[in-house]
């Protein structure tokens, strides 16, 4: 093995490229396969309710926040190829069932209960969809030294952007092209799907469950793509493998057993803050994505073609990819690679973004959206610094899937707290909303001065 960085060929660069591309793309469909759920909450109308729609996420997101206790180290075992084949694989078939589901609610008018059903094989879905992020980060952990992690990060800002606009933009595409009175002008793609999964008759209702099918066979595709083309490491395409300069750099290459790897992560105190910074991190990420569609559509009634409403999900691939490649900028270009400046800038402003909301909501649609475009930025932008980074500098290439296990547990914990939370909140007053994201903010960027020097500890040997 390499024992130093040193510039990569342009070979090496293109394959690598070829490698974390289509994983990356494959990570996207994955998030669509996840938040098609807001998107069809929308869809199903008074049969689910917002309550309902809080519990059912909320039982999703406790479910792959849980899962990391078995699928970090297993990933870490098995390698991040065949983890996200797992995780693609299962999403999948989650998704073609939550669509039968819809059909059955719809059509047959099934009599049980739509909240337990859908929270059931939801919850499966989310066991699945946390195969994603610990194998993304352990195959790039291999093919990323220290001093690139704060591009991957940026890259991974991009890809999660990427899949919330799958989510929200491709999908609020799909549900209005399965309409049954198309109301707006749709697109040639959109024009193309009607003609496939509808044809020349007019339907009797709106076919929602194609925002499941939908998903679920992109996954299926890119689960070949990945099957043949996906590797774990360079030296298993053609390349010397190499020292990365992370936690575990210079160690032998034996894999740990779970138990070393558990007591590495949770005794490393790093890890722990970045841990609670993305709680913080998940709840408001998922505060303001989640909610907004759904303030516009119940509380402000704007129509299905206002500019934010249709646009939501490209505003928020937009601020999120500026906000990861911003970020890395920030992290690898000022600070070293230093991971904690990074995150506390973005977090600062956030706080500050958080405050304003709450003399903003009420007014102007436009002004609110933007604001909210503005927080992705800086929360999207610190999710992918600390999730698809930290946790590989800290957690090491050994237990790079643990790292983001935990992490992204973390996450969605957050997440679950705001949707059970503002499932009820909102049901009670929308004015409740904007103070309830304003203390996790300025937690969060308390957190981040915390980590504001910390560097993995073969960074600092010069590796």
């Amino acid at each position: 093995m390499v024992s130093e960085f040193t510039p990569h060929s342009r070979e090496y660069r293109i394959r690598r490229f070829l490698n974390w591309f289509p994983l990356g793309l494959t990570y996207a469909f994955l998030y669509m396969a996840r938040y098609n759920l807001t998107v069809s909450k929308n869809a199903f109308a008074d049969l689910m309710s917002k309550e309902s729609f809080g519990i059912i996420f909320g039982v999703g997101t406790v479910t792959y926040a849980f899962s990391f206790l078995i699928n970090g180290p297993l990933t870490d075992r098995i390698g991040g190829k065949r983890a996200m084949l797992i995780g693609a694989a299962g999403a999948a078939i989650m998704n073609i069932i939550m669509g039968f589901l819809t059909y059955g609610f719809l059509v047959n008018h099934w009599q049980i209960n739509i909240t337990l059903a859908f929270s059931v094989v939801y919850a499966m879905n989310m066991y699945f969809q946390s195969y994603g992020a610990v194998a993304i980060v352990k195959v790039n952990s291999s093919w990323f030294h220290v001093r690139e992690r704060g591009v991957f990060g940026g890259i991974f800002g991009i890809l999660i952007s990427l899949g919330i606009y799958f989510a929200f933009d491709w999908g609020q595409a799909v549900v209005n092209a399965t309409k049954a009175v198309v109301d707006i002008k749709l697109n040639f793609i959109q024009d193309l799907l009607r003609s496939i999964v509808i044809g020349s008759s007019t339907p009797a209702i709106d076919q929602t469950w194609w925002v499941f099918f939908v998903p679920g066979f992109l996954l299926g595709l890119f689960f070949l793509i990945e099957l043949i083309w996906l590797k774990d490491r360079p030296g298993q395409a053609g390349f010397d493998d190499f020292q990365t300069g992370d936690a575990t750099s210079g160690e032998d290459t034996k894999p740990y057993k779970v138990i070393e790897v558990l007591r590495k992560i949770f005794t490393n105190p790093i890890i722990i803050t970045v841990a609670l910074i993305e709680f913080c991190t998940g709840l408001l990420r998922n505060g303001i994505m989640h909610w907004y569609p759904i303030y516009t559509k119940e509380y402000l009634k704007l129509p299905g073609d206002h500019f934010m409403r249709e646009n939501w999900g490209l505003m928020l691939m937009l601020a999120g990819a500026f906000g990861g490649m911003a970020a890395g900028f920030i992290s690898d270009k000022l600070f070293g690679s230093r991971r904690g400046p990074s995150a506390g800038l973005l977090y600062g402003c956030m706080a500050i973004a958080t405050i304003i909301m709450n003399f903003v909501l009420g007014g102007n649609p436009m002004v609110l959206g933007m604001l909210l475009v503005f927080m992705s930025f800086c929360v999207i932008g610190t999710h992918g610094m600390l999730s698809g980074v930290a946790t590989m500098d800290f957690g090491g290439t050994k237990g790079a899937a643990t790292a983001v296990g935990l992490i992204d547990g973390f996450v969605y914990l957050g997440t679950a707290v705001e949707s059970f939370s503002l499932g009820f909140l909102t049901t009670k007053n929308w004015h409740y909303w904007p103070p309830f994201l304003v203390p996790f903010a300025i937690i969060g960027f308390i957190l981040c001065l915390r980590i504001w020097k910390a560097m993995p500890d073969a960074r600092r040997k010069g590796h």
